[in-house]
């Protein structure tokens, strides 16, 4: 295939489009590879440049570049540019994944050494009145609901069930929409509503803590600051944390999260020390009964 040849392919998503200048499979020719790659390596260049601003960097006519285009389905370069920046948000991340090594050690070290780091951030910016305002509500709550959806935030409703039902606290864990919104409209004075999202843009969760706002019923948000749900709830604990590239890594961010649900759980356990030892000291002595037959075994589960 030469400059001159030209096929028209049929249109493509915005979605679709920076996935085919990737060329997995090998359409491009010689030229268009070297224009695609110029586009890849800088997408913020490629959207806001003059065609002949792209065709120099590529080193390529700004004919081809017109043929380029419409060859990826674009009606034209303008086209081209508005499909590419809408495709922006994909992420090249997942397009282009970083290099990494991956032996056993290799990857030992990477998730361990990204949780650290992720612990100690969270520490350093904590803000601890606003955890201690959360733990003062949770520990006068006649019932405290969870709501948190995903599977991240799923799993950190399900984890602060987990830790503050052995301390006395009434709390039901829901990871349903639609049950969080009847719950929301059902709740009675004395209840408290934790929620948990990691983008903090989970529309669902701010319209519970909005219609919870508006019947006096207190909110507690863990996610990032500014966001949409820090915005509704009336408590905030801010976890925002940067992520790496790569995109084969579980988030590290999760383990802020969880520990900082430790962190206000022992709060509340301190809030009413009797009472807290007394249920921890019956469940020990089931499981110890019924399952471990002494007390050398983890505590608190």
């Amino acid at each position: 295939m030469n400059e001159d040849t030209e096929i028209v392919a049929a249109p493509l998503s915005p979605d679709a489009l920076i996935a085919a200048l990737t060329d997995d499979e090998g359409k491009l020719s010689v030229l268009e590879r070297k224009l695609a790659a110029s586009v890849l390596a800088d997408v913020n260049f490629a959207t806001n440049a003059s065609i002949t601003e792209i065709a120099a960097r590529a080193e390529v006519s700004p004919p081809t570049v017109t043929r380029f285009c419409r060859r990826l389905g674009c009606a034209s370069f303008s086209d081209f540019k508005v499909q590419l920046a809408k495709s922006a948000y994909v992420g090249l991340r997942y397009l282009k994944p970083e290099s990494v090594t991956s032996t056993a050690v290799e990857v030992a070290e990477d998730i361990v050494t990204k949780a650290q780091k992720a612990l100690f951030e969270m520490h350093r910016a904590l803000d601890l009145a606003a955890v201690e305002k959360a733990a003062a509500l949770i520990s006068g709550a006649e019932m405290v609901y969870a709501f948190g959806s995903g599977g991240n935030s799923s799993m950190i409703v399900n984890e602060l069930q987990n830790r503050l039902f052995r301390l006395g606290v009434r709390i039901s864990a829901s990871n349903d929409h639609g049950m969080n919104l009847m719950l929301s409209a059902a709740a009675g004075p004395g209840t408290v509503v934790f929620g948990s999202s990691f983008s903090g843009r989970n529309q669902e969760l701010a319209r519970c803590f909005a219609l919870l706002r508006e019947r006096g019923i207190a909110t507690i948000a863990m996610t990032q600051s500014g966001s949409p749900v820090a915005d509704a709830a009336d408590v905030v604990i801010g976890v925002n944390l940067p992520e790496g590239q790569n995109i084969f890594r579980a988030t590290s961010t999760r383990y802020a999260y969880l520990a900082a649900v430790d962190v206000m759980a022992n709060l509340v356990a301190y809030a009413d020390r009797p009472r807290s030892a007394r249920i921890l000291r019956g469940i020990k002595e089931q499981l110890i009964r019924h399952r471990d037959g002494d007390d050398r075994q983890l505590l608190g589960d």
